[in-house]
């Protein structure tokens, strides 16, 4: 994997940009193609033109018209029935033979003549959605968009609503006109992605984008109209307008027209009437300008002036004087987020503001949030809604619910995680150590300076294991730097005085000072002197039990400091002794192979004078060379301390990946960076952390993709520094290999669903000067962790838009280990030369909130971009079935004979072999009912008409307004007298609400009865499990 975000020019190669000229000519949709389709003409497609191809997801060109006698959905003789049509696949009489010619045929022009614009303003000219007349006014212009039928062909046909929003439209279709529509009264549903089994069932599946598909759902026999739009803007608007319409049906344009003097507006007017203090009417430019962006901190001051200056020559209007209409229509332009906009009237109840029932739904059915109440509801509206009108009445404006999804409130870290969290009373082996190299250097290896700051900068960070490398120095004074190098020195003691002051500065674990002694005996004493003096009770010496099997927890040495050095042996009497030397530089020079091992025995005869005063200082953490796996397990102690060059570690996880994790079981494992990083470059710590090896020292002062790994990797519990290793890391019969490339035995995989769905406000890249302000982002979505985890996914470029993109992109990735997992955002700019860097943010899975939530950005550096964020969606589900994952739909279900079954190891001892045999039957039903379940709540969620990414309470809520007849009769109640909820129908009801009642009755939560059976028919595993 490509490291992004060490120089500027990660990634894939950069892709031809458009012309960045002064002029932007926008075609329509003749036999030119042109607008929306192929991602060259700006961040989001408008409504009146498309492209002649597929836009969404890189699908294939799609088809020109129906074949004759097939019948438009809205026809009585439709096969697009939600019940599941078969997918059909004839060509010339021959079955399973897909018909494609209409999906190499482009249909654009059959397509009705639009004018070519060309437009000399340098602001995006495409219509932005702030409100649901927005969204009207475009579907009753009309807009292209793809019909997909059960054979897997697709068409293309412009759609458009009635003008007296009665009726749905689609053009051209060899049918009478009077078929080719639907009735907004007959819809009964608007389902957005590819969830109806037309979609499932067909051929092209993989190629259309699940945020440009939407369905609609019509009829008596809820038969569906399944469509892809151009972009998910143009699918979103289409959604948005249909289901506002289903709402408020003949009462809609009384609605729209009560809406236009909405709260929104009202505040607004009041805002520049309290600016407008001699009632004038107008207020200067600078005051508007500066407003908004009070108002919108993100905003660019110039883009707020542009907007301005170019609505006045709209208006052919001298002077800069800004009126009350001005003002509120350049903020409703530049402050609405249309994918806010389209995410609040998904869950308002009235499309304009959610009130507090709406907003605690989306909290629970979205966020995740438990025991969520409407007074909590309150207490979020009357925080963030601006408006007093929507504190007072409980109301949350399009505004009030930006603010709060930009708020820490819905930042993506978990807050659980930004205080100690985990368990700190295991041993220290069991934990990753958050660790610095040669901490006292600010830049290279070999010529640059050594500096206090480092090790100020390093604590400051959450580092528990700092280096001193220490050497004799003049007038007596030890001193630290890399010796047989150009770099400077600094004073031993004034390193122990800074280390003494900022130790405990970002925590209160303990911190390992990892000593690289080269100095005499003289000079060793006057350490021990500065150490004891300055330190104190800090120091850590208490000798290590004999009779313990593992090192003390950090929660029993907290306050502490630990020497990592070399020890005399316990049979020295002497007031000094001989040691094997401890020269790192030395260390780093062995080489893997002959030559390594001619070198190592080289180094292990290589000695030096050690006193007995500076020995006595180290207790748990005695350096000893490593020798090899089987002579460690029997001869090394608990309390001694092996240290890796990277060269040496990347060998054992290699070649003894077992081997190396079950010694970290037991012992601590230092590894320090290849002699060859002269620059100071770092090794990917993900390589040693899925050893199990504890402190891999990173070097600081270099930032990039390794260091935002370290970084992001110790957030997870409280940046303490200490991070508790996975169970199967610690645990004595577990068996983890650390290449493993599949499943990890044990550990149930994670499906991690990410949205990239908009950028805000993203800085030019520095050193980028040469295309001026122009910003072409994308964004990289990668995982770290286990080779079987690794990978990474990119959005489109959109070009010209570092502002406000909107990327609209889904992204779907198997984790295997959930434990030993990163996710990493990092945003590019998209340049013929090099891609350079934008922003990055990398945070641990087990982090990670589920729904929508903004991703604050940083630089290369690691400092926080002002206002520079991702709008994502996150969702976590279990891998349903075994082995790889497999196509969706009703009808692909894993049969009993593809599970995965966990199976035993014979060991050849006859009672412990018994004991596993017998156990082998109900670990199987086990796995059968886990699997059972787990394809009933799929089974479930794709009645409900939504996707495996979906929560239970979000199927509720998307059934409930099917429970309900034409006269507001229930035709299912809830009876919640049982233990569990069950479900009642009353009455004649369709066969697709049977088929969803029958589903939720499968549901573990109403069918106890396999459960009971388990644990009753195997008592002795239960009593085990407990």
């Amino acid at each position: 994997m490509a490291e992004r975000g060490g120089g500027g020019g990660g990634g894939l190669p950069a892709s031809p940009g458009p012309l960045r000229g002064k002029v932007a000519c926008r075609a329509g949709d003749g036999d030119g193609g042109g607008g929306g389709g192929g991602g060259g003409g700006g961040g989001r497609s408008r409504f009146d033109s498309a492209g002649s191809g597929v836009s969404n997801g890189d699908c294939a060109p799609l088809g020109a018209g129906e074949e004759p006698g097939s019948a438009p959905p809205g026809s009585p003789e439709s096969g697009g029935k939600e019940k599941g049509a078969p997918g059909g696949l004839q060509r010339e009489g021959k079955p399973g033979i897909p018909r494609r010619s209409s999906i190499i045929k482009d249909g654009t022009k059959q397509k009705r003549e639009r004018k070519k614009t060309v437009s000399f303003s340098s602001m995006p000219t495409e219509k932005k959605i702030s409100s649901a007349s927005d969204c009207i006014n475009a579907m009753v212009e009309g807009s292209e968009l793809k019909k997909i039928r059960s054979n897997s062909r697709v068409y293309h046909r412009y759609f458009l609503l009635d003008a007296d929003m009665q009726s749905l439209r689609w053009e051209p279709s060899k049918k009478d006109s009077e078929k080719a529509k639907i009735d907004i009264k007959s819809i009964k549903e608007v389902r957005t992605g590819k969830n109806t089994d037309i979609f499932r069932s067909n051929g092209i599946y993989d190629q259309i984008s699940e945020d440009c598909a939407f369905s609609i759902i019509y009829g008596e026999n809820y038969e569906s109209l399944d469509l892809v739009a151009n972009s998910a803007d143009i699918a979103n608007v289409w959604v948005t307008g249909l289901r506002y319409l289903i709402s408020y049906g003949k009462h809609t344009l009384d609605m729209i027209e009560s809406t236009q003097d909405n709260m929104r507006t009202s505040w607004l007017s009041q805002m520049f009437s309290e600016s407008d203090v001699d009632n004038l009417g107008h207020i200067p430019l600078c005051t508007a300008v500066q407003f908004i962006k009070d108002l919108n901190p993100g905003l660019k001051t110039n883009k707020i002036e542009l907007k301005f200056k170019e609505l006045h020559r709209s208006k052919e209007k001298t002077g800069t004087e800004v009126t009350k209409e001005e003002f509120i229509e350049v903020f409703h332009e530049l402050c609405t987020r249309p994918e806010i906009y389209f995410l609040l009237v998904q869950f308002s109840s009235n499309k304009e503001f959610l009130d507090t029932k709406d907003l605690m739904m989306f909290l629970e059915a979205e966020q995740g949030m438990a025991h969520v109440t409407e007074e909590i509801s309150l207490e979020i509206i009357q925080k963030y809604e601006p408006a007093k009108e929507g504190q007072e009445k409980g109301w949350l404006s399009i505004d009030g619910f930006t603010n709060y999804l930009t708020s820490p409130d819905c930042h993506i870290f978990d807050p659980e995680h930004k205080k100690v969290c985990q368990d700190m009373k295991q041993p220290l082996s069991h934990y990753f150590i958050n660790s610095s190299h040669n901490t006292y250097l600010i830049e290279d290896q070999f010529r640059g300076p050594s500096d206090i700051t480092g090790y100020i900068r390093a604590l400051k960070m959450g580092c528990r294991s700092v280096e001193l490398d220490v050497w004799d120095g003049p007038d007596n004074e030890p001193v630290i730097y890399t010796g047989h190098t150009m770099t400077s020195q600094i004073v031993f003691r004034s390193v122990i005085d800074i280390i003494n002051k900022y130790a405990f500065f970002a925590s209160e674990y303990p911190l390992i000072l990892c000593l690289e002694n080269h100095c005499s005996i003289k000079q060793q004493k006057v350490m021990v002197q500065h150490m004891k003096k300055i330190l104190g009770d800090k120091l850590h010496t208490q000798s290590p039990n004999v009779e313990d099997s593992y090192l003390p927890s950090p929660e029993s040495l907290k306050g502490k400091i630990l020497i990592k050095a070399k020890k005399l042996s316990s049979n020295c009497s002497g007031l000094e002794g001989d040691v094997t030397d401890e020269d790192e530089g030395a260390e780093m020079s062995q080489r893997v192979g002959k030559e390594g091992v001619e070198q190592q025995n080289s180094l292990t005869g290589k000695r030096f004078q050690l006193c007995k005063e500076l020995s006595e200082l180290v207790s748990i953490c005695k350096s000893v060379q490593f020798k090899e796996f089987q002579v460690s397990f029997q001869l090394q102690k608990y309390w001694e301390v092996c240290s890796f060059n990277e060269v040496l570690a990347s060998k054992y996880a290699n070649e003894n990946p077992g081997d190396f994790v079950n010694y970290n079981k037991r012992f601590l494992a230092r590894v320090f960076p290849s002699p060859m990083r002269i620059d100071s470059s770092n090794m990917n710590p993900q390589d040693f952390w899925k050893c199990g090896c504890q402190i891999v020292a990173m070097n600081f002062q270099t930032p990039g993709l390794m260091m935002d790994l370290n970084i992001g990797w110790f957030r997870q519990n409280g940046n303490c520094g200490y991070v508790l290793r996975p169970a199967i890391m610690r645990e004595e019969v577990s068996f983890f290999s650390a290449n493993t490339k599949d499943t990890v035995p044990g550990v149930s995989p994670q499906l991690l669903h990410i949205k990239i769905i908009s950028g805000q406000n993203f800085p030019k890249p520095k050193g980028s000067g040469a295309k001026g302000d122009v910003v072409d982002p994308y964004v990289y979505v990668e995982i770290h962790g286990i080779p079987a985890d690794c990978a990474e996914q990119r959005t489109k470029t959109m070009h010209q838009n570092g502002d406000n993109p909107i990327f609209d992109e889904s992204f779907e990735f198997q984790i295997n280990l959930p434990e030993l997992a990163m996710v990493r955002f990092v945003v590019l700019d998209d340049d013929y030369i090099g891609d350079e860097f934008i922003g990055q943010y990398t945070i641990p899975f087990e982090c990670l909130q589920t729904g929508y939530r903004h991703v604050p950005l940083q630089s290369l550096t690691g400092e926080m971009l002002a206002h520079a964020s991702l709008f994502v969606h996150v969702a976590i589900t279990n891998r349903r079935g075994g082995g790889k994952p497999h196509k969706r739909g009703l009808s692909v279900r894993k049969g009993k004979k593809s599970r995965e079954y966990a199976s035993v190891r014979t060991l050849w001892i006859k009672t412990i072999d018994e004991v596993f045999k017998n156990a082998l039957q109900p670990i199987r039903d086990a796995t059968d009912l886990r699997e059972n379940m787990q394809n009933a709540v799929v089974s479930f969620k794709e009645l409900c008409g939504l996707s495996p990414v979906a929560n239970l309470m979000q199927c509720i809520l998307a059934v409930s307004t099917r429970l309900v007849g034409p006269d507001n009769t229930p035709l299912v109640v809830l009876n919640l007298n049982d233990q569990y909820p069950t479900m009642e129908l009353q009455g004649i009801v369709p066969e697709v609400l049977k088929k969803i009642v029958t589903a939720y009755d499968m549901l573990p939560l109403c069918d106890t009865s396999a459960c009971t059976l388990l644990v009753s028919s195997h008592p002795s595993l239960v009593s085990a499990a407990d």
